[in-house]
């Protein structure tokens, strides 16, 4: 027997596959298609809510968890962040254009070099989420910075020693949570 006409069978699936512009057939799987059905991305607690009503109340009683932004670039963790529910109460980035997109953004400027804020400045959180600067460290950076005849790793002083500020702040502000 060919199979063919069999549910999941892929001379099936070639036979349905969907052609290119130039006539090629496009071999899709099931777990590849998009499904118009799908349920839509929910976060906080309606979903809570949905199994105990109790809970759902504890959890909207609560204040908002507060986080800080470092190495914030455009915002990125942030938009996640406050979709779930948190506030952020202080952000930072060195980059200029970064941080006139995120003025854009949200409506607030980041504190520039973090260097340059005193850690006890930095107001009280919940969670410290830091898209940690990877080129010093990433198989990609090192070679370029090689190439280009710069130090990498912790050596690198513009981006390789911002891991210690962070430990300053965890050290400093012990929050429950921090992400990297």
């Amino acid at each position: 027997m060919s199979g063919k006409g069999k549910p999941g069978s892929r001379r099936r699936e070639e036979a349905d596959a969907p052609s290119s512009a130039n006539g090629v057939r496009l071999l899709t799987s099931a777990a590849t298609r998009l499904r118009e059905d799908s349920a839509p991305y929910r976060t906080g607690a309606p979903s809570i809510a949905r199994h105990d009503d109790a809970r759902a109340e504890q959890c909207s009683a609560l204040p908002p968890l507060r986080f800080i932004d470092l190495f914030c670039g455009i915002g990125g963790f942030r938009l996640a962040f406050e979709r779930a529910g948190a506030r952020c109460v202080f952000s930072s980035d060195w980059d200029k254009y970064s941080r006139q997109t995120y003025a854009a953004n949200f409506g607030e400027t980041p504190h520039g070099d973090i260097h340059s804020v005193a850690v006890a400045d930095i107001p009280k959180f919940d969670i410290l989420c830091g898209g940690f600067p990877c080129q010093p460290f990433s198989l990609a950076g090192v070679s370029k910075k090689n190439s280009l005849g710069r130090k990498h790793g912790f050596e690198d002083v513009k981006q390789g020693n911002l891991f210690f500020s962070i430990a300053d702040i965890l050290e400093y502000h012990q929050p429950p949570t921090f992400v990297l």
